[in-house]
């Protein structure tokens, strides 16, 4: 989720969902320890609660990075072991990590022994043509040795070569029974499933055999589909927020950011926020005229956030001004 789960998007999506984990796009050990710290680590406290997803390979700087996140008010860290990205294994990390479980313990331990939040992983269930679930089971098991006792599977394994990040999360077959087994050899682990899963249908059958679901691009592109979890997954029966609730409680955001961040040589654009938006009204009539108003240079250039209300009247219209 690079490039995706940014702060803009989780707090948009926070106002859809009360409770729903977010997490931050994989952030590098070297962007914290020798960037712009508040660049990558700053975040909207109604984020809560939110993870701080790290990407890094050595004990040390992962330390480092963790107790920063910590310090920063994160409520998770986590360790990439999944990301399948050319970038990303120039760096020695991602999904390559899972050919070093030994060396993957020793990062663990390290954060673990500099904060008191919680350290999960999230892997694949193999690396290239490597696909036994011996595989997996004995990586969960070594890292479980460090106190690791969450992890995110990811039930698809990661190709290194020959495979755009895209592609990896199309080609590899999903093999979700992977995760469900993991669960049963060990079962004071909470084991987490992500991959493919689309609807609330999907992750309730999940949930018979796993603890919990990660959602990436779906939640994505469809983010009014967790408008439904706070109620089914959290028992909060508080009334979910229509989509132009969600959009009027972001404007304020929006207007604050653009004030701030735009005019202050940073060059925070409207885009920069209203991209995360535009999968607010899938599957609405409308939908289209509401990505396409949101996607128009010559307004856009205007920054102007009430864009978003002109955008979403066209879906009422289309939709006989029904509550939407």
């Amino acid at each position: 989720m690079m490039d995706w789960s940014d702060r803009h998007c989780r707090l948009f999506h926070r106002y859809i969902s009360r409770h729903t984990w977010l997490y931050t796009e994989m952030v590098t050990t070297g962007a914290i320890l020798y960037g712009d710290i508040a660049r990558h680590l700053d975040f909207n406290q109604e984020e809560h609660p939110v993870a701080l997803q790290l990407g890094g390979s050595e004990p040390a700087e992962l330390a480092l990075a963790a107790k920063r996140g910590q310090e920063w008010g994160y409520d998770e860290i986590n360790l990439n072991c999944g990301c399948p990205s050319e970038r990303v294994q120039k760096g020695a990390f991602g999904a390559c990590l899972m050919a070093e479980p030994v060396l993957v313990a020793d990062c663990v331990k390290a954060m673990r022994d500099v904060v008191d939040i919680d350290v999960t992983v999230k892997h694949r269930i193999g690396i290239n043509d490597v696909d036994s679930y011996a595989f997996v089971r004995d990586f969960v098991g070594q890292i479980s040795e460090a106190g690791c006792s969450t992890f995110i599977v990811h039930a698809r394994n990661a190709i290194l070569k020959g495979l755009s990040p895209k592609e990896n999360r199309e080609v590899p077959p999903l093999k979700y029974d992977y995760a469900y087994q993991l669960k049963k050899d060990f079962p004071a682990l909470e084991i987490i499933i992500n991959g493919g899963i689309k609807t609330s249908e999907e992750i309730d059958l999940h949930l018979l055999h796993v603890d919990g679901v990660m959602l990436g691009r779906e939640a994505y592109h469809n983010p009014y589909l967790m408008t439904s979890f706070d109620a089914r997954y959290y028992g909060d029966s508080s009334p979910a927020k229509t989509r132009e609730e969600v959009v009027i409680a972001m404007l304020p955001y929006i207007r604050a950011q653009l004030q701030r961040f735009g005019d202050n040589g940073k060059g925070l654009k409207l885009n920069s926020i209203t991209r995360h938006m535009l999968g607010l009204t899938f599957g609405l009539v409308g939908a289209r005229a509401f990505r396409q108003t949101l996607s128009d240079t010559k307004k856009l250039a205007v920054g102007n956030p009430d864009l978003l209300l002109e955008a979403l009247l066209k879906v009422k219209d289309a939709n006989q001004g029904m509550s939407i």
